[in-house]
């Protein structure tokens, strides 16, 4: 029996039409383009905080590579856009650059490069800074906000400033800056943010005062639906709710509370019981005295999806 012929060399979409292949398709080989918006800025005396901005979507990036020097650092999933790069020498030059790559394995060109030299380090320094004294922040449209504070002070000077959001840390700014523009925020939602100062042995200050803002709706999207003017007050036993009901076409009946960033249950209201659009519930809570909470909320619209979220407190249950 004569063996059967070879198979004629063909391209893979050649291939695919010659023998009726649906389930047929080109390799992706076209990799992410490169990060853009990196930045860098020296932490402490031994740390560089490196940041850039998020890959669009249709990029399909899974994860990012860090570089110092060109030397693989740090590989982060693609939901982190920003890194802490620590064991670093004090009074010394670095430049970072960072790849996308896709799932496919393409890795993008490398990104520009960041520049930051770590200052002098200061032997035995315990002493944090002063937390920064004011706070102020506004809106920029539907997705940034600018945030600005007022410089703090620190008996060996202060490296760097921290904003952070909801308890997070989200941006770094340089010891001269005392503004930044926060970007990637969602439309009509509050968000509380606070900053700290940090000096060159990694001591942080308190928080500054905590400041709020909400950005715009997006166009096209009518309304605000974020819950306005959301109080929590803890008594012992108990917790205090308070806010004012969205304007959604009529008055929601339902709301989703959130604490410590996890759903914990729905308060629900009866037809016509929230008066004047101002709402509230108490909680009965059988945690202990000094348990910290950090509590927000969101209301269902009337096409039954969940509006944005409420501005977010930080109480400590009372005994």
């Amino acid at each position: 029996m004569r063996p059967p012929a070879p198979l004629p060399a063909l391209g893979l979409a050649a291939a695919c039409a010659a023998f009726g292949l649906t389930a047929c398709a080109a390799a992706d080989t076209t990799p992410p383009a490169a990060p853009a918006g990196i930045t860098a800025q020296a932490g402490s005396a031994t740390s560089v905080h490196v940041m850039w901005q998020a890959a669009p979507a249709a990029e399909g990036v899974t994860n990012y590579q860090v570089f110092e020097g060109g030397r693989l650092v740090r590989e982060l999933p693609a939901d982190r856009t920003m890194v802490d790069i620590t064991g670093l020498t004090p009074q010394t030059a670095y430049a970072f650059t960072v790849r996308a790559r896709d799932a496919a394995g393409n890795s993008s060109a490398p990104s520009a490069r960041a520049a930051a030299t770590t200052p002098a380090a200061r032997a035995e320094d315990r002493e944090p800074p002063a937390a920064p004294a004011r706070t102020t922040a506004r809106a920029e449209g539907p997705r940034s906000a600018v945030v600005t504070w007022s410089a703090a002070s620190d008996d060996t000077g202060v490296t760097a400033y921290d904003v952070y959001q909801g308890g997070v840390r989200i941006h770094t700014a340089g010891p001269a800056e005392t503004a930044t523009t926060l970007t990637g925020l969602q439309p009509d939602t509050a968000y509380n943010f606070t900053v700290r100062a940090r000096d060159g042995a990694d001591n942080s200050s308190p928080d500054g005062p905590a400041v709020e803002v909400t950005t715009a709706p997006a166009p096209g999207r009518g309304p605000g639906t974020a819950p306005a003017d959301f109080t929590a007050a803890a008594s012992p036993g108990g917790v205090t709710l308070a806010w004012t009901a969205p304007d959604t076409g009529r008055p929601p009946t339902e709301y989703e509370l959130h604490v410590n960033g996890r759903p914990v249950t729905v308060i629900q209201f009866g037809a016509g019981a929230v008066s004047g659009g101002r709402a509230e519930h108490r909680l009965t809570v059988a945690e202990p005295p000094g348990t910290v909470w950090e509590l927000k909320l969101r209301a269902r619209l009337p096409d039954g999806h969940w509006g944005a979220f409420s501005a977010q407190r930080r109480i400590v249950l009372a005994g």
